[in-house]
């Protein structure tokens, strides 16, 4: 027999078993209609006629995350291991906007952060496909960090040079008053975002104006091509994940035939 805490555990972390779907789904329609609510109390007209309505289903929303969020904590036999892993951290995240709110006023918007909870979806409809490609990208990312800071690092060398550049050619004319703000135009520019809120009138600068254009859209293409290159190599040795959750951090995303916990070492 199951004790309490092996049977919470498997209802609020596992998506296998009837009851813990039904828990994730219920939950995931709760973060559904609490992210609603918040732009819902954006809204001017709605806000001032149904005001102590939203608050009372905000504090109603908060109250049910949080028992939530103690019990996941409870459940575990290594709480801090899951408070401080990806869904521990989004969890703490959905609470805290409307305590915060109560010291800071108007940052209780903020609580539509709850939205990154839906990323639950992906266990709770055995959408293991996501999973896999989901830790694929982030593999890749992570092979290729080193390299997109190298790139980052020239491309902030580029556009600071570039940026001091324009603001000697123009004389501190045309909204180049400052070689921080020539610089804000500079990463604009080679960006191609193109606000058009600062323009270059010289020759001199209409011609280096043009070539960080053209620089631009290397600058766009470099990063993607050293993800997807790192994506393809990751890819043809990539394997299935189980949606299966470790009873002692909580996280998931395991060989469908592991035996212990990869990131704590628990046995699963």
């Amino acid at each position: 027999m199951k004790g309490s805490r092996e049977r919470l555990h498997e209802i609020i972390f596992e998506a296998d078993t009837p009851a813990g779907k039904r828990f994730d789904v219920l939950l995931l329609w709760l973060i559904v209609a609490s992210v609603v609510t918040v732009m819902a109390e954006t809204v001017p007209d709605w806000h001032d006629r149904y005001r102590g309505t939203f608050v009372a289903l905000e504090w109603v929303f908060t109250g049910l995350f949080t028992i939530e969020y103690i019990t996941r904590l409870l459940v575990v036999k290594l709480p801090l291991r899951y408070a401080t892993s990806f869904f521990g951290l989004v969890d703490l995240l959905a609470i805290l906007p409307t305590f915060v709110g109560l010291l800071i006023p108007g940052s209780g918007s903020l609580r539509v952060i709850r939205i990154l909870r839906l990323l639950r979806a992906f266990r709770v409809l055995k959408l293991v496909g996501f999973i896999e490609e989901a830790r694929g990208l982030q593999t890749a990312l992570r092979a290729s960090r080193r390299r997109i800071i190298v790139f980052l690092s020239v491309v902030l060398a580029l556009v600071t040079i570039l940026g001091t550049l324009m603001y000697l050619v123009e004389h501190g004319q045309s909204g180049f008053s400052s070689i921080p703000k020539s610089i804000y135009w500079a990463i604009v520019t080679v960006t191609t975002v193109g606000y058009g809120d600062i323009a270059p009138q010289t020759i001199a600068g209409q011609v280096i104006a043009s070539c960080m254009m053209i620089i631009g859209y290397a600058i766009i293409a470099v990063p993607t091509g050293m993800i997807g290159i790192e994506m393809i190599r990751k890819g043809a040795s990539s394997g299935s994940v189980s949606t299966q959750a470790c009873p002692a951090c909580g996280r998931d995303g395991h060989d469908p035939d592991a035996v212990y916990c990869k990131h704590c070492g628990n046995p699963l």
